[in-house]
């Protein structure tokens, strides 16, 4: 069994019971300062913990009284449970208040321990060893030395047992802080080495253990020591936050101001930390809670006009403001804020001020002011109004921002025919309304006074309004529009003359001032906006002064515009299945109500009811066919009227096409041609082509010869040749036009010719090289590579491509410098074999195309070509009718007939 002999350190642990015992005792009664018990860990109702001896004390005048439910003490000093109690391991403590015979109270501790026990085997009861469970220790902060002085005795009952030593470990021992604490071996008094700081270090938590001297065995469990450190007042209380308020002037006793704050760094909850606020100075006119800090106000009459500011010395003092706490001042500044309890005031009673009639507008009059208010704020801003004088808005005010000076503004001249002086009040205010006085907004007078000056005339009215009809005759009056001196009220020598006219309608007489009509007057014109046309008059007096009027037109409206039609030239997108088209149609008449919409529409006397009119709204229609109508130009008349019957005639054209992106598709130029026309043109490019061709294979082989079977004929043959001269003219026998149609039996075509001709090419050739068609061309197309190239008719041979091929001389026999000869006939028989099985293939494969792929190149079929077309009704088969039909070539002209010659065989 461990004790702990505690000393008197411990009294000041928390009483979880406290038994009031007033003992009144003779001089022999004595009781003790402490006493122990050992305790079961649950104590049962009515267990006996103790029993204080008062056999010596008067137990008559012994009073008892319990104020904890757990324990009382009986009247011969016996403790005793009254509730089951849990007693904790490390024990439980209360104490006994008595007072002693001289008067003094005193206290008796009681201390109560566990009493552990085990039960053996063999059913008998065995004492076990308790755990150290000792009361805290404390100590002093910031001792005096000497050190180290002595804490506490720690005592084992194994020490009864056992030769036994004592030791340390843990903070304040082996821990930082190293060496605060140690414990004497043999005894086991506790020591302390030097002053410790609360602030710092509030409490010590370390380990105490005993051993056997001999064996070095623990002779029991380990014991935590806890060492408090109690408090001295050390520290002084120290002010937190700023010291700076703000209250607004003539604010009510009692406002609050602010709040002082302040901490103590002692330890909460006792009397170091407990401060007390007071006021060293100010106090007149503020006052501070002693406990909670709060400065407010002690007055109503804070005027910031005459101090804005006050600085008062505040105390705070720990202790709870005892004399010996320790204590702190500052500062505290209280601004006193603005309210508007000032009025602003004028410097003088009145002012007067001149100006001139007529004057332009400006500043006329400053007029300063005072406020005692806080400058630049809403309570000395000023605004001016002037109250009375200014009912036709002659003058403005507004305030100067930088001086706060009142600016009285001139708006309108001033007449002074019509006012000589006015008399104007000025009252002045602030922005912000006055509040904490009776004051009231003041007024003061001014005095304008209107300077005469020489005027200019005056129109009787500024602006003078007329009413004419549009298409007024001529020279027909309108109106009068005068003016008069304002100083003499005399139209007297004034002339009138026009400033602006913008159509020069009008004309004025320069001394009545008549207005005439000088040109017609149109309704519809850009001069007249809204109906309205303008004119600007200036009046002129003897002294050249003027003066300025307005003349408005209002021109009526006459029925003298037609409904027009906007476009007369219309789409209609032709329709698949035979669906039926339609057409919109919109006329516009430049009048205006009654004289235009709505407007009616019909058609014309001579339609060919192909159309039909269908209402669409007042000013359009729908044109809708009313038979299926193939594709091409129709004309449509359409009478047109206003609302009033007036209106015409009008035609309208209408195409119908297929449409893309509704736009008609491209025309197709093959159409208009026709087949043969088409083949004639190729055939024609493919001769011209073949010649360049020739040319060509000439200049590369240059000089050499090469040997072409003659045929027989030799009048094909090109001669070389350096005569540029005109080649010999052409049999006039050869060149046969007919005059109508075209018929195999006339003697000298083409076709009675059998492609046969006259072998005399000599006569063609020269023929080729004359102009007999000036600018006439012919296109030589290379049909594999897409090349073309143009050659004149006059000038076939000549320098092209940097040979000379003189054509004057084509029948002669050299076709070029080198000498080279062949059966000219069957080499341009080929050719055209050769020519024309490419052009099938390329009708063919055009034939093939997509509709809108190649809108150029692809030939059409067309059912209908129209009216009046020279090439009729062509079908989808009519590119192989008649092929060999060469008729056509007898209208081809004179060069295309020699060319069929020279190409065609006997």
């Amino acid at each position: 069994m461990f004790r702990m002999v505690v000393t008197k350190m411990a009294r000041n642990l928390n009483v979880n019971l406290c038994i009031f015992l007033i003992i009144s005792c003779v001089d022999s009664c004595f009781i003790p300062d402490s006493i122990q018990a050992a305790v079961p860990q649950t104590v049962p109702v009515g267990h006996v913990i103790s029993k204080v001896d008062v056999d010596n004390c008067d137990t008559k005048t012994l009073h008892l009284t319990s104020c904890d439910p757990d324990f009382t003490v009986q009247a011969d000093g016996t403790i005793v449970t009254v509730h089951i109690t849990m007693v904790p391991a490390n024990g439980r403590t209360f104490s006994v208040q008595f007072q002693d015979p001289n008067g003094q109270k005193k206290n008796m501790d009681v201390y109560l321990v566990q009493n552990s026990r085990k039960v053996l085997k063999d059913g008998l009861l065995k004492r076990s060893k308790r755990r150290w469970s000792p009361l805290p220790f404390n100590i002093i902060e910031n001792d005096a030395p000497p050190f180290p002085k002595e804490v506490d005795l720690v005592a084992s009952d194994s020490s009864a047992a056992y030769n036994v030593y004592y030791t340390l470990s843990g903070p304040g021992v082996t821990e930082d802080p190293v060496g605060v604490f140690s414990v004497v071996k043999e005894t086991g008094m506790l020591k302390v080495h030097r002053a410790v700081d609360r602030e710092v270090t509030p409490q010590f938590i370390f380990q105490a253990r005993v051993f056997d001297r001999y064996t070095n065995q623990e002779t029991d469990l380990p014991l935590p020591i806890t060492v408090n450190v109690e408090d001295v007042n050390d520290n002084a209380p120290t002010f937190t936050g700023q010291l700076q308020f703000t209250v607004l002037e003539q604010s009510k006793t009692g406002t609050v101001v602010g709040k002082v704050n302040a901490i103590d760094k002692d330890e909460p909850g006792t009397d170091h930390t407990k401060i007390r606020y007071s006021l060293l100075s100010g106090t007149n006119l503020f006052y501070i809670n002693p406990e909670t800090g709060v400065i407010s106000t002690k007055t109503d009459t804070l005027d910031r006009e005459v101090n804005d500011k006050h600085f008062v010395t505040v105390d705070i003092r720990d202790m709870n403001g005892a004399l010996n706490g320790l204590s702190n001042t500052a500062t505290a500044t209280i601004v006193v804020g603005d309210i508007n309890d000032n009025p602003p005031t004028f410097k003088k009673t009145s002012y007067n001020v001149s100006v001139m009639e007529n004057q332009e507008k400006g500043l006329i009059l400053r007029i300063p002011i005072e406020d005692k208010d806080l400058i630049n704020t809403p309570n000395w801003n000023s605004e001016f109004i002037i109250t009375k004088g200014n009912e036709n808005g002659n003058f403005r005010m507004e305030r100067d921002p930088k001086t706060n000076e009142g600016l009285i503004y001139l708006t309108k001249p001033l007449d002074y025919e019509k006012t000589k002086n006015l008399k104007l009040d000025v009252m002045a205010r602030n922005q912000a309304e006055l509040s904490g006085t009776n004051a009231k907004w003041v007024s003061i007078p001014v005095d304008v006074t209107v300077g005469d000056v020489d005027e200019g005339p005056e129109f009787t009215a500024p602006i003078v309004r007329f009413t004419v009809q549009e298409n007024t005759p001529n020279d027909t009056l309108i109106g009068t529009y005068t003016a008069v001196d304002p100083e003499t009220k005399s139209s007297a020598g004034i002339k009138y003359y026009k400033v602006s006219d913008p159509a020069s309608w009008i004309n004025v007489d320069e001394s009545t001032g008549q207005l005439k009509i000088a040109n017609t007057i149109d309704r519809e014109s850009h001069f007249v906006v809204d109906g309205v046309y303008n004119v600007t008059m200036k009046a002129v007096d003897a002294s050249r002064k003027t003066g300025t009027g307005t003349v408005i037109i209002q021109v009526e409206d006459m029925n003298d515009h037609v409904p027009d039609i906007l476009s007369k030239d219309l789409v209609l997108c032709e329709k698949d299945g035979g669906e039926m088209g339609s057409v919109l149609v919109v006329a516009e008449d430049k009048d205006q109500a009654p004289f235009s919409a709505p407007f009616s529409f019909k058609l014309g006397e001579k339609h060919d009811d192909n159309w039909a009119v269908k209402p669409l709204n007042s000013t359009a229609v729908m044109l809708a066919q009313t038979k299926e109508l193939p594709t091409g130009l129709y004309t449509v008349p359409l009478m047109v009227v206003d609302l009033q019957g007036f209106g015409s005639t009008q035609t309208v054209t209408v195409r119908i096409c297929r449409c893309r992106n509704g736009a008609c598709l491209a025309q197709q130029n093959s159409t208009s041609l026709g087949v043969w026309g088409i083949l004639a043109m190729l055939l024609g490019l493919a001769l011209l082509l073949l010649l360049c061709i020739l040319c060509a294979f000439v200049c590369v082989t240059k000089n050499e010869k090469m040997e072409l079977e003659d045929m027989g004929d030799s009048g094909g043959i090109l001669l070389t040749s350096n005569i540029e001269a005109l080649g010999d003219a052409v049999d006039s026998n050869l060149i046969i036009v007919p005059k109508s149609g075209i018929d195999r039996s006339v003697k000298g075509s083409v076709i009675d010719m059998g492609w046969a001709g006259a072998k005399d090419l000599g006569k063609m050739g020269g023929d080729l090289g004359t102009q007999q068609q000036s600018g006439s061309s012919v296109i030589v197309t290379d049909m594999q590579n897409g090349f073309s190239d143009r050659y004149n008719g006059s000038q076939y041979g000549g320098q092209n491509g940097g040979g000379q091929y003189g054509v004057d001389q084509y029948g002669g026999g050299q076709y070029a410098s080198g000498n080279m000869t062949f059966d000219n006939t069957r080499f341009m028989k080929i050719n055209w074999q050769t020519n024309g099985l490419f052009l099938q293939q390329k009708l063919a494969y055009l034939g093939t195309e997509e509709e809108g792929r190649y809108a150029d190149d692809i030939i059409h079929a067309y059912g209908f070509e129209g009216v009046g077309s020279s090439a009729g009704s062509v079908g989808c088969c009519s590119d192989q009718v008649n092929q060999e039909d060469l008729d056509f070539l007898n209208t081809l002209g004179p060069k295309f007939k020699v060319l069929a010659e020279v190409c065609t065989n006997k």
